[in-house]
């Protein structure tokens, strides 16, 4: 007579920390058999500091419309600081066979190369200022705050350059001597010689904004890393190192 089958017993429940757990369990990214159970695994970092959906390039947009026009405005402070501060290239009329001619007083001076001169120092000086208002308003360098940096910095150098020469002495030189008689010096026209001149503020702002971005801009979150596969237990059921 033989005995009466019974069931086996219900497996015991196992801990999430049992160490006999076999890895690909839910909950680990690994599967049984598979090669990379067991190693670390790699979670990006998040930055929740725009949304996926569009929001933060909407806002980024935005701002990078307001650096543009407030950049370019600062043109104006470039084109009176220009005119205030340039050397005047002085001129001399006369009447040669009843006609009237307009020299130099001085051929060999170089107030011509100093009008070139103050513009693209004054130029570099306004572009770093600007880039460091605009890193400290908005650390988190962005594409659209450089571009607008750019922009506005061309669009600025050449208001500047209109607003100067509109502020400076007339730009008909033969009226201007007969005004002033002959013999008399007089100032020429203000006069940008050197066009690569309009581009020393936008380079000036740029390389200064992203020294300080690269030197003191925020840094990325450290990445965090999950460990895959079975964690040991001491006696008292807590996770070993």
């Amino acid at each position: 007579m033989t005995a009466p089958l019974t069931p086996p017993p219900p497996p015991r429940d196992q801990s999430p920390h049992d160490p006999w757990q076999p890895p690909g369990d839910p909950g680990t990214a690994g599967a049984p058999g598979d090669p990379g159970a067991g190693y670390p695994v790699y979670a990006p970092p998040q930055d929740a500091s725009y949304g996926a959906d569009g929001p933060g390039m909407k806002t980024e947009l935005i701002e990078a419309v307001v650096v543009t026009v407030v950049v370019a405005l600062g043109g104006v402070l470039l084109g009176v600081l220009w005119w205030w501060l340039a050397p005047h290239v002085p001129l001399v009329g006369d009447v040669v066979d009843k006609s009237w001619v307009v020299y130099l007083k001085d051929s060999e001076g170089e107030q011509a190369v100093g009008v070139d001169g103050t513009f693209t120092l004054l130029a570099v000086g306004l572009g770093v200022l600007s880039a460091l208002v605009v890193f400290l308003w908005r650390r988190r360098g962005s594409v659209p705050l450089v571009a607008a940096l750019a922009l506005g910095g061309l669009l600025a150098s050449f208001l500047a350059w209109k607003l100067g020469v509109w502020l400076g002495p007339t730009k008909d030189v033969l009226a201007h001597a007969k005004s002033v008689g002959k013999g008399v010096t007089f100032s020429a026209p203000l006069k940008l010689g050197a066009k690569g001149a309009l581009l020393a503020w936008s380079v000036a702002a740029l390389v200064v904004h992203l020294g300080l971005t690269a030197l003191f801009g925020p840094r990325d979150a450290e990445p965090v890393y999950g460990q895959q596969g079975a964690v040991s237990e001491d006696g008292y059921g807590a996770p070993m190192p």
